[in-house]
C-alpha cells in the first residue's frame, strides 16, 4: 500500500506541471485507487490528461470537414484521369497531372487526420461540408480545356477553406486562438497552393492560346506531351 501511495504520488507530482485539471484527475484516480471499499466503482479515467490544448476543440469541425473535401476532390480527380486514361482519348499527360493532384489529396488527408489526432481529437468521416459534394449528375468527362478550368476552380475553393480556417485559429473569431493550427495550416497548404494555382493558371492560359491555333488537333497533342514532363504538385 506504500508503494501504491508513493506511485499515486509520483503521477500526482508529474501531471501537475501540465496544468491544475489533468493534476485534479491524478489525484481523483489516486483516492479511487487507495479507497479500501472495493464495491465502488472506480472512475481510472484522465480526461484533461489528453493532447487538447488551446482552441483545438473549436477547430476539429472544421479540420474535420477540410480532411473529408480533400477525400472527395481525390476521388474527383481520380475520375479525371482515369476518363483521360482510356484509349479512346489516351491523354497521357493530362492523365498523369490528374493522378498527381488525385494522389496528392488522399495523401493530405492522411497526413491531416494524424494531425487532429496528434492535437487529441479524432476524425468524423461524416462531418462533410454541403457543398463539397457535386451534383449526383456531374460529369468529369470533360474536354481538356474544361478539365484545366475545373481543377482550377477545385484548387482555389480548398485554398479559399485553407484561409479561413488559419484566420479562425488567429482570433478572427473572439473565442478561438490557436497559433499551432494557423502555422501547420500555412506551411503545409498556404503556400503549396499558391503554387499548384499559378501552374493550373498558366496551363489554363497556354491551352487557350493554343487552341485558338490554326492547328489546334496537333498544338493539344505538343501539350498533352508536355504535361508529360510537369509536376503538378
Amino acid at each position: 500500500m506504500k508503494l501504491l501511495f508513493v506511485c499515486c504520488t509520483i503521477l500526482a507530482a508529474a501531471f501537475a506541471a501540465t496544468g491544475d485539471e489533468c493534476y485534479k484527475d491524478s489525484v481523483r484516480v489516486c483516492k479511487s485507487v487507495l479507497k479500501d471499499n472495493k464495491k465502488d466503482k472506480k472512475d481510472f479515467s484522465l480526461p484533461s490528461c489528453s493532447a487538447k490544448y488551446g482552441a483545438i476543440l473549436e477547430m476539429l469541425p472544421e479540420l474535420q470537414q477540410y480532411v473529408n473535401s480533400h477525400i472527395t476532390r481525390n476521388f474527383e480527380y481520380m475520375l479525371m484521369a482515369t476518363h483521360y486514361g482510356n484509349y479512346e482519348k489516351s491523354r497521357e499527360g493530362f492523365e498523369k497531372i490528374f493522378m498527381d493532384l488525385s494522389d496528392s489529396k488522399w495523401d493530405t488527408a492522411i497526413d491531416l487526420i494524424k494531425y487532429i489526432t496528434k492535437r487529441g481529437g479524432e476524425m468524423k468521416f461524416d462531418n462533410i461540408k454541403a457543398d463539397t459534394v457535386n451534383d449526383e449528375n456531374a460529369s468529369y468527362e470533360l474536354y481538356e480545356l474544361n478539365s484545366l478550368a475545373k481543377a482550377l476552380d477545385m484548387e482555389k475553393e480548398l485554398a479559399e477553406r485553407a484561409h479561413l480556417i488559419h484566420g479562425q485559429a488567429t482570433r478572427r473569431r473572439e473565442n478561438l486562438h490557436d497559433p499551432e493550427v494557423s502555422s501547420y495550416i500555412e506551411n503545409k497548404f498556404v503556400h503549396h497552393h499558391a503554387e499548384t494555382i499559378r501552374k493550373l493558371s498558366g496551363y489554363t492560359s497556354d491551352l487557350t492560346s493554343l487552341l485558338s491555333g490554326p492547328d489546334s488537333s496537333l498544338a493539344l497533342y505538343i501539350f498533352d506531351d508536355y504535361l508529360k514532363k510537369q509536376s503538378i504538385v
